[in-house]
């Protein structure tokens, strides 16, 4: 059984899949041999699947593009990151990227709630800066419209642009 696409499952696959990205960047396992894994070994019933499957798949399948695109941001190289800053920053690039229909705030405040779970105990910070500066140049006409607003709004960080995770 699938489960409906909804801000709560979502979020469950995206955790999941960054797990699963830890694991293949340390590892090296095949893709499938971790999907098959995590399918068998966590409660997936009300995670989004198939996201966690499009999430899983797609970030190793881009990495090298995703890497590029996050270059400019960073203030090392990639393989300096630590592997969960790593894993982090490319499901966020991925997301922004090919997700269009996940909001762009909705993708860094996923990443920053990520971070701060299993990151270093600043490096929620980072991947904001990075992810933020990200979406301004792969999704500047949806970014444009937070420019333009007063920035008393930016400071409610409410779910009201997105329930759409």
């Amino acid at each position: 059984m699938t489960v409906p696409s909804s801000p709560s499952a979502r979020r469950k696959a995206r955790r999941y899949a960054l797990q699963a990205l830890y694991q293949w960047q340390l590892a090296g396992t095949a893709l499938s041999d971790i999907e098959a894994q995590f399918l068998a070994t966590n409660d997936m019933e009300k995670v989004d699947r198939t996201y966690f499957h499009d999430l899983l798949h797609g970030v190793p399948g881009q990495v090298g593009e995703l890497d590029e695109a996050l270059r400019p941001f960073l203030d090392r190289r990639v393989e300096e990151l630590s592997q969960v800053e790593k894993a982090l920053l490319r499901l966020g690039a991925f997301e922004l990227k090919e997700r269009l229909d996940v909001p762009y705030r909705v993708v860094i405040n996923e990443g920053i709630e990520l971070a701060k779970v299993f990151g270093a105990e600043d490096s929620f910070k980072y991947v904001n800066g990075v992810l933020d500066k990200l979406a301004r140049r792969l999704r500047s006409a949806e970014t444009a419209h937070r420019r333009r607003e007063p920035d008393n709004t930016d400071q409610d960080s409410g779910d009201r642009d997105g329930g759409d995770a």
